[in-house]
């Protein structure tokens, strides 16, 4: 039996953009539309033609692309109320802008027509009719968004369905039955579909869900029970308010549970890391507890999860991590056991029973650590190092003399903010040989590390390549204010390993300086290890 075709149709950069603190440049929107080509996704809405001279611009750069599977389509609205769709400027723009697809929004909920239109209920049938027909015409994929549909169903069904009626006679490609205040429940949704589907056998529906009470994605399966074939959704659920369906987890679940087909197989494994990509260009990080696509997804922790794990994969984890480009992991921390820590340190590339290290002697180290603020769920190159120590493979790369943070605060005259620089001073022994070195940076951190890779690069070139990316300070028990202990987390990469270190102090300084000096000599120490593999 062929497994049923569902449609995707991503509204990242349009929808997702209106996310708070958000915002895609030109440059961004074209890689997020060349992304999701390559993963599979059958349409892309791209921002509303005029609106702005970047969706003018990106209407005119992604007409020259060479797009392998992906539609792109333009957003705008039904005709003016008392204006032919012939003479609509905003319809105009739409086709001027070249886009094969058309998506418009219309008003299926007579409340809406009446107070927000300010019109008629007849009027507004014959825009949206007048529209459709008028983009049809000119040879367009026609979408009908019919917004506010399950209010609009539950406030007067029989108009409801007359919008519907109106787009579908017109003849619409697609109507897209929108949940637009994100209220609705699973069972609303798939019972408002169904009436709807069942009143026009002959059309296509889709699906367009926000995520206020929590149910964006659960509403868009239901709604393919009700019939829908087609899903609209953005990357990682980004939108107004708390969000959009995650058109991510929809597919997934289409996929591997519902035996539907969207972008296929073989590009299911690109989920992972289409999420983290559109991410990374929306400044912001993935969210770890995301479904499919966290770092935490199929991250073990507790001690008989991860001691299972090994035996019975599928007692802990619904999928397997590889259909949808993730990786299992065992989480070291005080709740683990000696199954955990075995496996992680494997995954860390140790073997703590060959080096005859006693499983329980780590972990008690380790529980007696985290009780002092340390905590390795986040820092692999520390726990690595730990376990080097245990070990008896711990060499030191460098040790330290001393170093010394100065920070030079400085106003300007009519600036609306003080100017500040840190400037640090490292003085530091390799072997035989001692370097003194300066850093400045507009932090502290930023200028610790500058000078202690400027101090030791002679020795080490491979700390070149190396950069923090981010950087967290925690006060664990803020009753005590500043003389507070703080932990400091730092994640670097060399452009092939990315890694996480820990640091723990009552000044903020020295905790910080323990982490990067982790930081660095983990990532020593794993460009030894790629090296050595590569002998």
């Amino acid at each position: 039996m062929e497994a049923t075709r569902i449609y995707t149709y991503d509204s990242t950069l349009r929808d997702g953009e209106q996310c708070e603190g958000i915002t895609l440049s030109l440059a961004d929107k074209l890689a997020i539309v060349r992304r999701l080509d390559e993963f599979g996704i059958d349409y892309i809405e791209g921002g509303f033609p005029a609106s702005n001279p970047k969706d003018v611009a990106f209407f005119r750069e992604v007409a020259a692309m060479e797009l392998r599977h992906a539609q792109i389509a333009a957003f705008g609205s039904t005709c003016k109320k008392g204006v032919a769709a012939a003479d609509d400027a905003g319809l105009a723009d739409l086709l001027a802008c070249g886009a094969p697809v058309v998506t418009i929004v219309g008003k299926t909920w007579d409340a809406q027509v009446e107070r927000a239109l300010q019109t008629t209920l007849e009027e507004n049938l014959r825009m949206i009719a007048d529209s459709v027909a008028y983009l049809k015409a000119a040879g367009r994929r026609v979408v009908f968004d019919a917004e506010h549909y399950f209010d609009g169903y539950k406030a007067n069904a029989d108009y409801a369905l007359a919008c519907v009626g109106a787009a579908v006679e017109a003849g619409a490609d697609s109507v897209d039955l929108c949940e637009t205040n994100g209220g609705a429940l699973p069972f609303e949704v798939e019972a408002v579909v169904a009436a709807t589907a069942g009143a026009f056998p002959n059309a296509a529906f889709g699906i367009h869900c926000h995520n206020d009470s929590g149910c964006a994605v659960a509403n868009t399966l239901a709604a393919v029970r009700a019939g829908a074939t087609q899903v609209q959704g953005t990357v990682n659920g980004i939108g107004e308010r708390v969000g959009n369906t995650d058109l991510l987890t929809v597919i997934a679940d289409l996929e591997l549970k519902m035996g539907a087909t969207c972008v296929g197989k073989h590009s299911l494994a690109q989920l992972t890391g289409v999420a983290q990509y559109v991410a990374e260009l929306c400044n912001v990080s993935k969210p770890a507890h995301h479904p499919y696509t966290g770092t935490s997804a199929f991250a073990h922790k507790g001690g008989l999860h991860a001691s299972a794990i090994a035996r019975f994969p599928e007692a802990y984890e619904h999928v397997s991590p590889a259909a949808v480009g993730n990786a299992s992991r065992t989480v070291v921390s005080e709740l683990a056991g000696k199954a955990s820590l075995l496996s992680k340190a494997a995954a860390l590339g140790f073997n703590l029973e060959e080096g005859g290290v006693s499983a329980q002697e780590v972990l008690d180290d380790i529980k007696e650590r985290e009780a002092a603020g340390f905590t390795y769920e986040v820092a692999d190159g520390s726990l690595g190092l730990l376990l080097m120590r245990h070990l008896g493979l711990y060499a030191p790369a460098f040790t330290l003399e001393s170093f010394r943070v100065i920070v030079d605060d400085r106003e300007d005259t009519g600036a609306l903010a003080k100017d500040a620089l840190s400037e640090a001073t490292v003085k530091i022994h390799v072997g035989d040989a001692r370097f003194v070195a300066t850093g400045e940076s507009t932090g502290p951190v930023g200028a610790l590390d500058a000078a202690l890779r400027r101090a030791i690069v002679e020795s080490y070139p491979q700390v070149a390549a190396m950069e923090l990316i981010d950087y967290k300070v925690r006060l664990l028990d803020e009753s005590q204010g500043t003389d507070a202990i703080t932990r400091v987390t730092i994640t670097a990469t060399d452009g092939q390993d990315t890694w996480g270190t820990v640091g723990v102090s009552e000044n903020v300084i020295e905790a910080s300086w323990n982490a990067l000096v982790d930081s660095i000599e983990y990532g020593l120490f794993r460009a030894r290890q790629r090296s050595q593999s590569a002998l």
